[in-house]
């Protein structure tokens, strides 16, 4: 399997990438690389396009029962790969025992949730203004997809566009991230196939952002680009849709905040915290960066936080006892720390943790942080818990709308509608009442505000994103018109 995984599947077929450059795919564990594949270039890109675009149509015709039928079997097919699933996203991604069984249990969610959108899209009719017409609005596929696939949530967060893109009648080119090339691309490709789904419906490319990235945007052939990742990537990306008149769908970054009330269950927050935290290593958009507590309760919350960080295991994904595993690669680990040490630099205070071996850091707690240090004001994305005092809810308040993110959050209060009225005043896409801010559920609206992204995933989000209407209007008896 690792050597079909060395090509490109293009038009249901695994070739090798025509590009004289190759990408090394690496175990950010062990350090041992588990193979190359030579890239794709603007050529590949072409025809996995034009694969896409002639197998759309034939797809887009199918009936119901037929759509459903291959989704089906593609269940089917995830559940008998499971094991292979979970192996690939220990061993590329770095995800910990319990983190890959959430991200599977999760994609599978996303493909039975989309199983269902060829009998959820409607159409509707419209009175007219002129007699004896009606006006029918369609809503139909948008044609070609492009989806590019992140590192982190690899195969979960690229299921969550491939399979609704699919199921709303579209067809799609995946480019999964260089870091995760298996679990955010090829192995769709490996799924699709063996569920029998008709060839050049589902294409993936792997190749470098320096040679086929824009292209991928600006290229004629796709209608949505659909990314999930960074914030500065994803601005490039809109920037290029948007000059060639493509919609987009931007899951980006985020700066979550947890804000622990006068009131609120110190433990049940503690606990909620160090999971929101610290699942996958806090590389996940919607992780906690910011823990912004009450002065009143402060220091029980910190002492209660350190007592269970200090539980948790770190190392090797591979060991299922194992909660945190290694950051990505040692470019991300490099530049966390050097956001803590300035941190501490300025004044914070490192209580737990700091201790890196690798692409393996220690987790790590720090307190004194306040809402401008680099620790606190950047999107961290690994293993470091920020823990800010609040002097009133006012300021909490304002600490958690200091950020030009809004994509998760949490409050924890004993009162839960006061913790409501709250959430309706923070500027972020999705907030959580007594619970921490990493939920995706695949029939509610997933996406963020402000730098955070644009549009919304999951549900009938999905089917409105996926989809474009057509209004045609049906006239029964001819017209008269008042130029004649």
């Amino acid at each position: 399997m690792v050597e079909q995984f060395t090509k490109q599947y293009i038009n249901g077929t695994w070739k090798i990438g025509s590009s004289s450059k190759t990408i090394d795919n690496y175990n950010p564990y062990t350090g041992e690389k588990i193979f190359t594949i030579q890239s794709a270039n603007k050529e590949d890109l072409d025809e996995a396009f034009q694969a896409a675009s002639e197998a759309q149509p034939k797809w887009a015709n199918m009936t119901v029962a037929e759509k459903q039928g291959y989704f089906q079997k593609l269940i089917d097919v995830m559940l008998a790969e499971k094991d292979t699933i979970i192996d690939w996203l220990n061993k590329e991604s770095g995800g910990a025992y319990l983190k890959s069984m959430i991200e599977f249990d999760s994609a599978l969610g996303i493909v039975k949730e989309s199983m269902s959108f060829p009998t959820r899209i409607h159409g509707t009719i419209l009175p007219s203004i002129f007699p004896n017409k009606e006006n029918r609005i369609y809503r139909i596929p948008k044609g070609v997809i492009g989806v590019i696939g992140p590192w982190n949530f690899p195969f979960h967060l690229t299921m969550r566009s491939v399979a609704p893109a699919l199921a709303t009648g579209n067809s799609v080119v995946i480019k999964p991230a260089s870091d995760t090339p298996v679990t955010s691309g090829l192995i769709f490709g490996m799924l699709f196939e063996k569920a029998g789904f008709p060839k050049g419906l589902v294409n993936v490319l792997v190749g470098r952002g320096s040679e086929i990235g824009d292209e991928f945007v600006v290229h004629p052939i796709p209608k949505l680009i659909s990314f999930t990742g960074s914030t500065e990537v994803g601005r490039r990306i809109g920037e290029n849709a948007g000059r060639n008149l493509k919609d987009v769908a931007l899951e980006l970054g985020g700066n979550n905040v947890m804000l622990v009330l006068k009131d609120a269950n110190v433990e049940r927050a503690a606990k909620a915290a160090v999971f929101g935290k610290f699942l996958h290593q806090g590389q996940i958009c919607m992780a906690l960066n910011r823990i912004v507590v009450d002065k009143e309760i402060h220091d029980e919350f910190v002492q209660t936080f350190v007592g269970l960080v200090s539980q948790l295991k770190y190392g090797d994904p591979y060991d299922k006892d194992v909660f945190v595993g290694p950051v990505i690669n040692k470019e991300q680990v490099d530049r966390i720390m050097k956001d803590v040490n300035e941190s501490i630099a300025q004044g914070a205070k490192l209580i737990h943790g700091g201790k890196v071996d690798g692409c393996l850091m220690q987790p790590t707690v720090l307190v004194d942080v306040t809402n401008d240090m680099p620790i606190a004001r950047n999107e961290i994305f690994g293993p470091v818990a920020v823990i800010i005092k609040a002097e009133d809810e006012a300021m909490a308040m304002d600490i958690a709308n200091d950020s030009p993110y809004g994509l998760s959050g949490s409050i924890f209060t004993e009162d839960r509608h006061h913790g409501v009225e709250l959430a309706m005043k923070i500027e972020t896409g999705m907030i959580h009442i007594n619970d921490q801010p990493v939920n995706d559920e695949a029939h509610v609206p997933f996406g963020g505000e402000k730098d955070s992204g644009v549009g919304r995933f999951n549900g009938e989000w999905a089917i409105e994103k996926f989809t474009t209407v057509k209004w045609i209007g049906v006239q029964s008896g001819y017209r008269e018109y008042p130029i004649f």
